[in-house]
């Protein structure tokens, strides 16, 4: 059996073991006092593309590819809404900045090719959870020492999901000279543009975040937990790296100037040729065809705003 068959079948018996076990602790309504959560998150964000990586050809699109020297800060702010018992909506606002550097690698074709670069990434999303764990609460009537009550602030969620994200990157390359960070979209390192090159690419893209989250609510207005999300992208540029060098640099030179020719091959010639056109004239490799992806771990810290309690009023027996 493969591992992802067996991880959804582990998932899926802890998640019935729960259901037979939370009857006798979770009141049918409990649901709707978390039903309203504003979210804050922290961590670390990986890129998964052309550039780093392991020191090998054919995991970078892994999420096992991480240069975790690479990592970079996370933020997101976000709003769960609980339809129901075991159905969230969150919709957040994220902030990541991505990088990579085929110095890390040892893998000769990467170390070669000599790239790096960084981008900040902003995105909107919204997702789609399904709760596989029910929150606890302790004894119904709030009966002091008991067990239950002591146990009371343990409840825990886990939680798997699925989304859709926009989000706008724009990649930038190390001045070996300088040392300044410079953009690369306006150099179009691979020709974009000029005759057999590539369209010029856009800076906006779609993410699809899928990922699994954990929280343990502590109180009625708090809670905190873990979350990882991998986005997969419909673009190959983040990193701006796709394809191929392009084959006339003359062209590509008094097109876009010295700088462009500089940003596109700053490979290190401890390969011959490895950058040159090939015999039919075609450029040489650069990139691959994949899509882009990146991921980050972040903490949560959330704040839930409960329904206000309304006044009981006495009716009068007169």
């Amino acid at each position: 059996m493969s591992q992802a068959r067996l991880f959804f079948c582990f998932i899926f018996f802890i998640y019935l073991f729960d259901v037979c076990n939370s009857q006798n602790f979770t009141r049918p309504n409990d649901w709707k006092k978390y039903r309203k959560e504003l979210v804050f998150q922290g961590g670390a964000s990986g890129f998964l593309g052309d550039l780093g990586g392991l020191n090998k050809i054919g995991t970078d699109f892994s999420p096992v590819d991480i240069e975790f020297i690479l990592t970079r800060p996370a933020f997101s702010l976000a709003y769960r809404y609980k339809f129901s018992k075991n159905f969230n909506v969150h919709s957040s606002i994220n902030y990541l900045l991505v990088a990579g550097d085929d110095k890390l690698t040892t893998e000769p074709f990467r170390n070669n090719r000599n790239l790096n670069f960084k981008s900040n990434i902003f995105e909107l999303a919204v997702r789609a959870e399904l709760s596989l764990f029910t929150s606890r609460v302790g004894h119904r009537y709030g009966i002091k020492k008991t067990l239950s009550r002591r146990h009371k602030g343990k409840s825990s969620e886990f939680i798997v999901f699925a989304g859709v994200g926009g989000f706008y990157f724009n990649p930038k390359g190390k001045n070996p000279s300088t040392g300044r960070w410079e953009k690369l979209y306006p150099l179009r390192t691979e020709g974009q543009g000029l005759p057999g090159g590539p369209k010029k690419y856009s800076r906006i893209s779609i993410s699809i975040p899928v990922g699994i989250a954990y929280r343990m609510i502590l109180n009625k207005l708090w809670c905190v937990g873990i979350e990882a999300s991998y986005r997969k992208t419909f673009t190959d540029y983040i990193d701006d790296v796709s394809t191929t060098y392009y084959p006339n640099r003359t062209l590509q030179l008094d097109t876009y100037g010295i700088k462009s020719l500089a940003f596109s091959d700053p490979s290190k010639g401890d390969i011959p040729n490895a950058t040159a056109p090939n015999g039919d004239g075609t450029g040489a490799q650069r990139g691959d065809k994949e899509k882009d992806a990146f991921m980050s771990v972040q903490v949560t810290v959330g704040r839930f705003f409960p329904p206000k309690r309304r006044k009981t009023r006495l009716r009068s027996k007169f």
